[in-house]
């Protein structure tokens, strides 16, 4: 994953596409100089169009392998900040050359889109320092995000049932104590998935008696109850999870004032059920404002102002939120909506929003047609 994010990050199709447009002009005079020559010599005609069409697609072989090689430099130092031992680059690389140990002799290795396997795991090899020793183990609430995800994966119900039953296997209490935790949350979140609240439930206490006095494990067990009371219609019960909780975005322990992303966003999600949520307003308008980029607030925040009776300021966020997807042509078609939908409106604050909905429009349809000429 650390690899193919370095893809994007690094920005390869588009430098790739740069680097295709580079090379047009060289294979089209290799092609005219084909031509000229044709008439004297069919044979070095050839041999000019061929040539040139053979130096093209190995340039763009060779970006291909540096693209790889950076992917796999750059992935590397994403490992460790992410929680992850770097080593385990090496140890998929050792799979992949194992995978393909029948099929792959390492022959012609410069008419390869990838360096070989071998190439790569030195390089990995060759950045790890000297005596490196493996990273601090991992907190319970890595563990706790690690389950997590297995879980949203949908792997299936079998699955599913399975992480419920597996507290209750012989020897589940001998488990280290952080594997216990882990198993807890994947337990209550899989109940969850199936809708059985009463094991969920359960399984909730369970993880809260497990994660001791561990303020960020705490956390992310009051976050997966209120998760699961809203799962079961329950608003209200999932408020009591709330409460209290409130941290400041990236410190993990209960302090400050502001609140941090998943608490704002399970917050709203509960108030909006009770009809309540006005007062999510501001916190969610503060957010969208120092992250525009946000399409998951920005359609909260849509949300709880059609409940509060502002249609024109929900459209705009609806809009945004498109916007930050990436979807410009539907972002436009809400600004449009949402022009419309000022002309009618007599209401003396709409002015205001009507003239932000204007130059967001001109702005991404200026976006629009940049997506379109790129495509």
């Amino acid at each position: 994953l650390a690899h193919e994010l370095s893809h994007v990050t690094q920005r390869h199709i588009s430098r790739l596409i740069a680097q295709q447009g580079r090379q047009t002009p060289l294979m089209l005079g290799a092609l005219i100089l084909g031509a000229l020559a044709a008439s004297r010599s069919p044979d070095a005609a050839q041999a000019l169009m061929v040539g040139g069409q053979a130096l093209a697609v190995q340039s763009q072989l060779n970006f291909s392998r540096d693209m790889e090689r950076e992917a796999d430099r750059v992935g590397y130092g994403l490992m460790a900040p992410a929680g992850f031992a770097p080593q385990g680059f090496v140890g998929m690389f050792d799979k992949l050359q194992q995978a393909n140990r029948i099929n792959d002799n390492g022959s012609w290795p410069y008419l390869r889109s990838h360096p070989l396997t071998t190439q790569r795991i030195a390089d990995m090899h060759s950045r790890i320092p000297p005596g490196a020793a493996q990273p601090a183990r991992a907190t319970l609430e890595h563990l706790m995000m690690a389950a997590r995800a297995r879980v949203l994966m949908r792997p299936g119900v079998d699955a599913w049932r399975q992480w419920v039953a597996e507290p209750q296997d012989a020897g589940f209490a001998a488990r280290p104590a952080p594997q216990r935790v882990a198993a807890w949350y994947a337990a209550t979140l899989s109940a969850v998935q199936l809708g059985d609240m009463a094991a969920a439930r359960k399984a909730l206490r369970a993880l809260q008696s497990s994660a001791g006095t561990d303020a960020a494990a705490l956390r992310q067990a009051r976050l997966l109850g209120a998760e699961l009371e809203l799962a079961a219609g329950d608003a209200p019960a999932a408020l009591t999870y709330l409460q209290g909780s409130v941290v400041t975005e990236g410190s993990g322990v209960p302090s400050a004032p502001a609140p941090a992303r998943p608490e704002m966003l399970l917050r709203t999600q509960a108030l909006l059920r009770t009809g309540a949520a006005g007062e999510m307003a501001g916190p969610l308008q503060t957010w969208v404002a120092t992250h525009p980029r946000d399409a998951t607030v920005w359609q909260a925040l849509a949300q709880v102002w059609q409940q509060q009776g502002q249609p024109l300021r929900a459209v705009r966020a609806e809009a945004e939120a498109h916007a930050a997807r990436y979807d410009y042509a539907a972002a436009v078609d809400r600004f449009k909506a949402g022009q419309d939908l000022a002309r009618r409106s007599s209401a003396a604050g709409d002015y205001i929003e009507a003239s932000i909905i204007d130059t967001r429009l001109r702005a991404v349809e200026s976006l629009l047609k940049e997506q379109a000429a790129e495509r």
